[in-house]
């Protein structure tokens, strides 16, 4: 039996070690502590690696990726008949507002059977034909800042947002959507702000380094390096330029930096030879297009052509000649034929020339609209013009003979806006169809771009100007409003009426299209004297004039006047349909009376936009006028079978009664836009 321990003392039994009296107690684990805290963070880091791998930088969540094993069959060289045109299919691309500036836009390409639309969001692959999906690629919080197609393969250059360090280039094939490769810290050569592409041919890509002083010839089949092509000294590629580089197949042409100076590089991206360099006569980066070879460059001082092996062909002088982006351009029958502005010319006036690709000589030049984009196909060449007409509503489509330039007009069956961002108008023809891309203003605030596929449509009764419409079943604008309608909206005073016509191709409308009323004393919304004496401000009862107000249409101010056999108000005389008196026409006023103070006061404006063959085509094309506004406001109190507001402030409405298609704008006084609309759409029906 073991003695028991004293009180304050004692022995510690069962072979422990004794304590000596009056030393303190070791504190038990503190290195083990130490080593245990040390293993959880090490842990503790292991599984943030393990989840930024896995999970954060993961595959499987990032990527939103389908593939296809449909068959697809190239498209026949070849637009549609000139004629009529009808929408074979649409689809729309939002635009992406990513974190660079400048790489917003959507860009478009037909190939191989394909329609093939590249944003900031990824790619998106369609068949050229139907529209029908075939096989697109995402990656969630990544944008894509280029693309490039060569042959049957196509590769996607991606950068994480809020880091530009972390990027990858991917390789698909081009006809299943299936990843041949991809590649970490690769950088394209020159990709495009405007259309997000690069050059690639011969089944390579070009990319270069970060100093960008290099060029490279990747496979587009594994991604592997075949040649390298150092820069001449003291040349740079540009970086994020607007349209930097251009290439076909078998040539690559890019623009260089050259210590304050640019330059063109053109090789070829079979083996990375240079066939020619050259330089151009300004520091800015230069917008580039191949066309089978031949090379345009625009660089603020002139738009210059190149031949094949480098020879400068042609070329026009002028920091205005095609804008803010490329002229125009298209290569048929052996004609090289651009679309500029003449040399301080405004007005949007712009000129076609035909150059012979050969020599340089200029067949023929020609004035024609603003003419948004050219493709050709077939021999045709097909020219894209924002207006049929400036007063009416949908766009058109030139058919020019590269020949001669005589050209035949027809409609197409929407409205767009080139000032717009989103998307360049872009144009391509194949496979008897048409591919225009026109931006939206809808989805606010971002937009859209929108991809129309145009087929040969059916005829009508009337002339293909007028999409098969009969020239008779247009009403005169001048006709629409009379005088009690006017006073029933409080615009009093005496108005004149100023008609503006349209003619389309050989076609001219027997009536004026718009009608803008100028009004001669009183205000608008100013009741008149109950004896009759002259307003109050001293302006007399019946006196004035006034420019029609403005909306969503160009001003007519700059309008021709009217001549003398143009009859103002109803074709008929000075009473309208119905019997009730129109507004009469006046001399213009003069000198004298247009320095008045009264002259200038604002009067509505009527203008029929457009008819169509029937009222479904009538409400699809007013539609699309709503998507190229930013404003709009839906009206249920016109009376029309549609109807909306325009713009931020009221004054303009846009509304449609069967197949036709009327804008009346006006400002004054609060409310005279809708009571207009509503007399205009109530006589509409009697005027077809």
């Amino acid at each position: 039996m073991a003695p028991e321990a004293e009180d304050g003392g004692g022995t510690v039994v069962g072979g422990g070690r004794e304590r000596a009296p009056g030393r303190a107690p070791r504190a038990p684990g503190r290195g083990r502590l130490v080593l245990a805290v040390l293993s959880v963070g090490v842990a503790v880091t292991v599984v943030v690696v393990l989840v930024s791998r896995a999970v954060v930088r993961a595959e499987w969540w990032q990527v939103r990726h389908t593939v296809t094993t449909a068959p697809v069959a190239p498209l026949a060289d070849l637009g549609p008949p000139s004629g009529p045109l009808a929408v074979s299919w649409q689809r729309s691309a939002q635009v992406r507002r990513g974190p660079l500036t400048g790489y917003g836009g959507v860009a478009f390409a037909v190939a191989q059977g394909q329609a093939v639309t590249a944003s900031g969001r990824g790619l998106e692959v369609r068949d050229a034909r139907t529209g029908a999906a075939r096989w697109s690629y995402r990656r969630v919080g990544w944008t894509m800042l280029g693309w490039s197609a060569t042959r049957s393969r196509l590769v996607g250059y991606f950068e994480r947002d809020g880091d530009r360090g972390e990027r990858q280039m991917i390789g698909f094939d081009a006809l299943s959507g299936g990843v041949l490769w991809r590649r970490a810290g690769e950088r394209p050569a020159a990709a495009t702000r405007k259309t997000l592409r690069w050059p690639g041919g011969s089944g390579m890509v070009l990319t270069t380094g970060k100093d960008r002083t290099t060029v490279d010839g990747r496979s587009a089949d594994d991604g592997s390096r075949r040649w390298t092509q150092r820069l001449p000294a003291g040349c740079r590629l540009f970086e994020d330029a607007a349209h930097p580089s251009d290439g076909v197949e078998a040539l690559s042409v890019l623009a260089l930096d050259c210590d304050g100076r640019s330059r063109l590089l053109a090789l070829e991206p079979s083996g990375g030879r240079v066939r020619w360099m050259r330089s151009l006569g300004s520091a800015e980066a230069p917008d580039v297009q191949v066309l089978d070879g031949i090379t345009l460059a625009s660089d603020g001082t002139a738009l210059r052509v190149f031949g094949p092996d480098g020879v400068q062909t042609a070329a026009w002088n002028g920091d205005e000649l095609c804008g803010d982006a490329m002229c125009p351009a298209a290569l048929a029958g052996g004609r090289l034929l651009v679309v500029r502005r003449p040399d301080g010319a405004g007005g949007g006036k712009s000129r076609m020339d035909a150059v012979q690709v050969s020599s340089g000589r200029t067949e023929w030049s020609r004035e024609v609209p603003a003419y948004a984009a050219l493709a050709q196909a077939g021999g045709r060449v097909y020219a894209l013009r924002p207006k049929l007409d400036e007063r009416l509503l949908p766009a058109g489509v030139d058919v020019v003979d590269p020949g001669g330039g005589r050209a035949t007009t027809v409609p197409v069956p929407f409205a767009m806006d080139p000032a717009l961002s989103g998307v360049r108008p872009w144009l391509e023809a194949a496979g008897g169809l048409l591919y225009v891309a026109v931006p939206e203003a809808a989805p606010r605030p971002t937009g859209s771009a929108r991809l129309v596929a145009l087929r040969g449509g059916p005829g009508g009764p009337g002339p293909a100007e007028l999409g098969g419409a009969v020239a008779a079943d247009w009403p005169d604008a001048c006709g629409l409003l009379k005088e009690s309608d006017l006073a029933a909206a409080r615009l009093e005073g005496r108005f004149t009426t100023r008609p503006g016509r349209a003619a389309l191709g050989g076609v001219r409308l027997p009536h004026p299209v718009t009608c803008a009323y100028d009004m001669k004393g009183g205000r608008p919304g100013r009741p008149p004297a109950p004896d009759g004496s002259p307003d109050p401000t001293g302006r007399p009862g019946r006196e004035g004039s006034t420019e029609p107000s403005p909306g969503a249409e160009p001003s007519r101010s700059s309008e021709p006047s009217r001549s003398s056999d143009e009859p103002s108000g109803s074709s008929g005389g000075p009473e309208g349909r119905d019997g009730e008196r129109t507004p009469d026409p006046s001399p213009s006023p003069s000198r004298d009376a247009r320095d008045d103070s009264r002259w200038g006061e604002r009067g509505p404006t009527v203008t029929v936009k457009w008819v169509a063959p029937s009222a479904p085509a009538a409400s699809a094309l007013l539609q699309t006028l709503q998507a190229t506004q930013s404003q709009t406001r839906r009206r249920t109190d016109i009376g029309a079978d549609e109807a909306f507001e325009i713009g931020p402030t009221p004054g303009t409405i846009a509304f449609r009664v069967d197949r036709y298609i009327v804008m009346v704008e006006a400002s004054s006084p609060p409310g005279v836009a809708a009571r207009l609309a509503r007399a205009v759409s109530a006589r509409l029906p009697t005027a077809r």
